[in-house]
């Protein structure tokens, strides 16, 4: 069975005023879901930009992270040096195929137009071990030369070319006879691109992956393929077909509603109403509505949790508190079998970041030390290694609770045993110690239970 690669271009659209932190989540919801690439636009001059791609690269572990690159050999290097952190780089090298597009953007012709794509290609080898070479608006390309830019293209080191139809000129089973001829005998992995405008592009996609393409460009939110409806199609016909997608189908809909709710602004509702990763609850809801999204949110609680749950959200609903937050300190608490000694951490740009921790277990002390992808990674690593078990972190959040200089953070961590999820949260003025506290309060958790 064939597996077609899923990229997404959500945070490659500019019309969604996206704040940082709403990028970051929506790259993380986007791994988490299964998607093979998380693709963003082209690296500028601003630091901030650099800093969300090695930001992303930190939380991203499983998706590619893919940066674009057009405009200059500078904008490679910008590329690499921020993904190179990622677990998986990669560097795409968008250049338009037709002749007006070309000249208008990059003043160039077509024999100066291919000169400029090896140099792009070689130099992004030469710097990320995986390179792409989208084909902007192919379908407007002379043919002959489309295919000479896809031969030097792989030629110079591209493992990935994909065709792109942006304006939805051709007809879904023309765009798949016309990537099938473009494509023919080229060794690289084939992708599409195609804009929705005339709502066609999920049909196109499909044909096209049926004609022999190997991945499909979407978006949760913007004008090519919907990621919604690929993921869809492709989990219903790959027994017939012999084609699949590595997503997770039963979080789909939950993660994709998840980020639209994200990118409409929704996320900021009433005061009367406490919103949860898109799941929106009223301060006139039943004990059975709260048990119904508690559920939604992987919880297993008995009915006397259930009710201290559904009395503290009706307590604190006009403040907003998060539901998982509001679980994790009115839930499922129970006695501190290990409690925080001390700790150590050692972070910095040029070395890896450390953790030593001291954990009490009735009046014995057991140290940790690991290593891992910032502070916080190295801290819970080295909890699970003093309690001798890797638990799969589900979930982590950290938010103020105080304006002061020395605000309060209260960080809120969620994570699996056993087919189930259990929180934990911790208040301080540092961040770090915040988090040891919560992942130990919700370890505490496991450990009672399964005593």
């Amino acid at each position: 069975m064939k597996q077609i690669k899923i990229s997404d271009l959500t945070l490659c659209d500019y019309k969604n005023n996206l704040s940082f932190k709403q990028k970051l989540e929506i790259a993380r919801k986007l791994d988490r879901l299964g998607v093979d690439a998380v693709e963003l636009p082209e690296i500028g001059v601003s630091k901030a930009d650099t800093l969300l791609v090695r930001t992303i690269s930190s939380f991203v572990k499983n998706s590619a992270i893919s940066v674009a690159a057009t405009t200059s050999r500078d904008c490679i290097d910008r590329a690499a040096e921020a993904l190179s952190s990622a677990a998986h780089p990669r560097i795409r090298v968008e250049l338009p195929m037709s002749s007006s597009v070309m000249e208008y953007l990059l003043h160039k012709k077509q024999e100066k137009m291919l000169l400029y794509l090896r140099v792009m290609v070689e130099k992004a080898k030469a710097l990320c071990d995986e390179v792409e070479f989208v084909a902007v608006d192919a379908t407007h390309a002379e043919e002959d030369f489309l295919k000479e830019a896809i031969r030097i293209a792989v030629e110079a080191g591209a493992s990935i070319v994909t065709i792109c139809d942006d304006d939805a000129i051709l007809l879904p089973d023309d765009f798949a006879a016309f990537v099938q001829k473009m494509t023919e005998g080229v060794d690289a992995k084939i992708g599409v691109r195609i804009s929705d405008k005339n709502h066609v592009s999920t049909a196109a996609a499909v044909l096209a992956v049926k004609a022999g393409a190997d991945g499909v460009k979407t978006a949760v939110s913007g004008e090519v393929t919907p990621l919604r409806e690929v993921a869809s199609i492709l989990g219903s016909i790959k027994e017939n077909y012999g084609v699949y997608a590595d997503i997770r189908s039963t979080e789909l809909h939950r993660v994709i509603d998840q980020i639209e709710w994200i990118i409409s602004g929704k996320a900021n509702t009433t005061v009367r109403e406490i919103a949860d990763d898109g799941l929106k609850l009223s301060v006139n809801d039943t004990v059975d509505t709260v048990r119904d999204m508690v559920e939604k949110l992987g919880y297993d609680l008995s009915d006397e949790d259930i009710r201290s749950v559904y009395d503290e959200f009706r307590r604190i609903a006009r403040k907003k508190r998060e539901l998982d937050a509001i679980v994790a300190s009115a839930a499922l608490q129970v006695p501190s079998t290990y409690t925080v000694e001390n700790y150590v951490i050692n972070s910095g740009n040029i070395i890896s970041a450390s953790a030593q921790i001291t954990l009490n277990m009735d009046g014995k002390l057991m140290t940790g030390i690991s290593m891992g992808d910032g502070p916080i990674d190295a801290a819970f690593n080295a909890i699970d290694q003093i309690i001798g078990r890797n638990f799969e972190l589900d979930d982590f959040n950290i938010q103020t609770v105080t304006q002061e200089k020395e605000a309060m953070g209260n960080a809120l961590v969620r994570i699996r045993s056993g087919g189930k999820i259990y929180s934990g949260t911790g208040l301080s003025t540092d961040i770090i110690s915040a988090s040891i506290r919560a992942y130990v309060n919700a370890v505490n958790k496991i450990v009672y239970e399964e005593q």
